[in-house]
């Protein structure tokens, strides 16, 4: 690191459990973000400020005026433009030296194998049950943590799926695709907005943490959060051994080959 680096990054390096290497670390890293919008601004605004080295983001979205109500990487100035182009210019703001790959498109199952092979870790920010879905499937397949996030109302929840462990859970374990469940858009069932903030930043931080090899990740464990009470609850995932995407049953082996 050069000496504008090591000022930017100091109390980063104050830190015993990152200090010098564990911030190279983060500058050597590459992250893979799918969503650009109320999730994905805090994680991309302190993934970069952190000195994530390369940040790819994925989304295929404009500028909404009524995203600017939980969406901070926005602004007015923006309305009409793609998201990913406004997430750009908010990073270039913080730290010029991350480098941010802005992808404005809709990633099908095929082009996220492609891009999860070159990342370290990947961000599910995004807001419906396809796309987590898709992006669980490329990170089985390739065997990278996934840190799943999701809100509504006044919920939240945040996990992660760490698919380099063969006793982690998937996504799929949680919800599966065949399951009872609907996307809920925040254009019907409205969201609080500084839920997004608290939610994405827990991502950040499990991202962090995963990138440096520190602490006690939320692997096999679902983190829930009532906005409305302020109450978090822990629950304890167990990985589906018949789980048609992550599964150990020998049937299983064929079915994903």
């Amino acid at each position: 690191m050069n000496d504008d680096q090591l000022l930017r990054y100091s109390r980063h390096i104050l830190l015993p459990q990152i200090g010098i290497s564990g911030q190279e670390a983060l500058i050597r890293s590459h992250v893979l973000m799918v969503g650009a919008g109320g999730l994905g601004s805090p994680v991309a605004l302190y993934l970069a400020a952190s000195g994530i080295g390369k940040l790819t983001i994925c989304d295929s979205d404009k500028v909404d005026l009524t995203n600017l109500q939980r969406q901070i990487a926005h602004s007015m100035d923006r309305v009409g433009t793609p998201k990913t182009d406004s997430v750009k210019k908010t990073l270039a703001g913080i730290n010029p030296e991350v480098n941010v790959i802005a992808l404005n498109e809709r990633m099908d199952e095929r082009g996220l194998l492609q891009l999860i092979m070159d990342a370290d870790v990947v961000v599910d920010a995004s807001d419906n049950f396809h796309t987590r879905h898709a992006i669980n499937r490329a990170c089985a397949l390739r065997q990278k943590p996934l840190v799943s996030g999701a809100i509504t109302r006044f919920d939240g929840q945040v996990t992660v799926f760490d698919l380099r462990q063969a006793d982690s859970p998937c996504y799929h374990c949680l919800f599966p695709e065949s399951g009872e469940n609907e996307d809920m858009r925040c254009a019907v069932m409205g969201v609080f907005a500084p839920l997004v903030g608290i939610i994405g930043c827990v991502q950040a931080a499990e991202t962090l943490k995963i990138l440096l090899n520190i602490g006690q990740t939320l692997k096999s464990r679902l983190l829930l959060l009532d906005g409305l009470s302020m109450e978090w609850r822990s629950i304890k995932l167990n990985k589906d051994p018949s789980c048609k995407v992550c599964g150990t049953d020998e049937r299983l082996s064929t079915c994903r080959t």
